[in-house]
């Protein structure tokens, strides 16, 4: 048994329940900097006493052969989709990644948590899941606004599309036995939504996202709706007590510090900036007035540049 699990095991009177971080990615520049620190902070927040829940690692590499990381980071290749079937839609790799790595790979842990390149952990997480699993709501996945279109995955007989939890796979705390019935009725819900012309135009990129939650429903699985697994900056802007800074969206400023969300701000941080390259340390911190979140958040991007070797030649 690892280390790590002994440890989890005795303390509190072996009440600990330690799950699996586990996240899909690509071989390319701009997730692997991204996993470089995610994986940095995930390591900062496992060494932590209240971090004996965060047990082991994976990136599910779904590019189908191994890249520059795989010394640094626990990683499990996968193969990715046959060559177009994911429709230019990358994110359509995630479940059938997942399918691959339940079935192939040693998993210690009786938990899974799915989680993205983007997340950066801001203190330990605990395991979430009481008797249902755990995940985070998110405010554009909207199944009573689209109940026509749900129809055609979700059966009126099934029960009403209020069954249909407002989450995406991630971030999610959920039983490794139940996320394995799960992830084959995800991929195939995914690439039928993808191929119906109607729902990849309803739901664009957030496909992924609703097919996950609609393959849970069919297996009459419901969740624990925690608003406090994450944030997303800019419009969450303070730190309050999450676990994860999601940082998908692009957080623009005047130097008054006013957001200028939709314009390139004055100051700015967005991911997408950093497409073939990882951002340059030491990066600019934001101007009086910008929110704790964003603060945060380019303060934890700077430690983990400043600590990982060959940051600055793209690794």
């Amino acid at each position: 048994m690892p280390e790590w699990m002994r440890v989890a095991g005795s303390a509190g009177g072996g009440q600990r329940r330690p799950f699996h971080v586990a996240l899909t990615a690509t071989d390319a520049a701009y997730s692997r900097w991204q996993c470089r620190v995610m994986y940095y902070w995930y390591k900062r927040m496992q060494a932590r006493p209240e971090g004996a829940e965060m047990g082991g690692f994976t990136r599910v590499l779904h590019s189908g052969k191994p890249d520059n990381l795989m010394d640094e980071i626990p990683t499990f290749v996968v193969d990715p989709l046959p060559a177009g079937k994911d429709h230019g839609y990358v994110v359509l790799n995630r479940p059938w990644a997942f399918v691959q790595w339940l079935q192939k790979a040693k998993i210690e842990e009786e938990y899974i948590l799915m989680a993205e390149p983007d997340h950066i952990f801001v203190k330990p997480l605990p395991n979430l899941v009481r008797d249902d699993p755990a995940a985070f709501p998110f405010f554009y996945i909207t199944p009573s606004e689209h109940e026509n279109i749900l129809r055609k995955y979700y059966p009126k007989e099934r029960g009403p599309v209020t069954s249909i939890d407002p989450i995406g796979n991630s971030p999610v705390i959920i039983k490794k036995t139940l996320l394995g019935k799960i992830a084959p009725t995800w991929m195939n819900v995914s690439l039928r939504m993808k191929e119906d012309r109607e729902t990849d135009k309803a739901f664009g990129w957030v496909l992924e996202m609703y097919a996950y939650a609609v393959a849970s429903a069919l297996h009459g699985v419901q969740h624990i709706l925690r608003k406090d697994f994450m944030i997303q900056p800019p419009f969450d802007t303070k730190l309050g007590n999450t676990f994860i800074i999601h940082f998908t969206y692009g957080c623009d400023y005047t130097l008054k510090g006013v957001l200028t969300y939709g314009k390139i701000g004055e100051w700015r941080f967005d991911k997408r900036s950093y497409h073939d390259r990882p951002p340059p340390r030491n990066l600019t911190l934001p101007p009086p007035g910008v929110p704790e979140s964003v603060v945060t958040l380019v303060k934890m991007v700077n430690e983990a540049s400043a600590n990982l070797p060959g940051w600055d030649d793209g690794r």
